[in-house]
């Protein structure tokens, strides 16, 4: 179920006490999850303590134990905040098939919009990378709200569009996941490549690059 309450609350102002941060009380919920999901994609669940993305937010640690309680209730918020920053695109994507646009021309418009997404928020596919390796409850939360939903909206259009003749696909499911997982990771880990390219360093015609490359590889 969708816990609401964490991803809608507003800092209460905290009485500041010697050496605590003055801005506890202006940090907000949207900058304490994406904190959180930025240690949690460096450092994994198991790694991270909630003092330490108090230390990255500038806050007691007190701000984050009282509006999310357990560290594992503060991990859940952020993959909910993930979802939500992922609905938009899971529409768009969904009202694809009932476009006037062909079988092929779909998926690629769901790429784009896909890799659009990915290069808004970067350190998702990070977070992804890090938490698809928790096994049990951690792991089917994340398959149910942030892999079955891409997943439901994406594969149907690549089964269209081999159905018309029009895209060459041997296995939608697995086409689906080496789309999916290639875009994100080149994304993600850009720092890397920027070992050998200079398109990391300008964000604009590496997108560009990224959304070209897909296609081509698809035509």
């Amino acid at each position: 179920m969708k816990e609401k309450a964490t991803a809608s609350f507003t800092p209460t102002p905290m009485k500041r006490g010697r050496g605590r941060p003055a801005q506890d009380a202006s940090v907000g919920p949207d900058v304490l999850l994406r904190n959180a999901r930025k240690t949690f994609g460096t450092r994994g669940y198991d790694a991270t303590s909630v003092r330490e993305i108090a230390r990255e937010s500038g806050v007691d640690p007190a701000l984050l134990a009282h509006h999310f309680g357990s560290k594992e209730a503060l991990w859940t918020a952020v993959v909910e905040q993930i979802a939500e920053h992922a609905a938009p695109m899971i529409a768009a994507t969904a009202a694809l098939r009932d476009s006037d646009l062909g079988p092929k021309a779909r998926v690629d418009r769901a790429l784009e919009i896909y890799i659009d997404k990915v290069f808004d928020q970067p350190d998702i596919g990070l977070f992804f990378a890090t938490a698809a390796t928790e096994e049990g409850a951690r792991l089917d939360r994340l398959v149910e709200r942030l892999v079955r939903p891409v997943h439901d909206v994406f594969v149907p259009l690549l089964a269209d569009a081999a159905r018309a003749g029009e895209l060459k696909v041997q296995d939608a499911e697995m086409l689906f996941f080496v789309l999916m997982n290639g875009i994100s990771k080149t994304v993600s880990y850009a720092h890397l490549m920027a070992a050998f390219s200079t398109l990391p360093n300008h964000p604009k015609k590496f997108k560009r690059s990224v959304l070209e490359t897909t296609l081509a590889l698809l035509a």
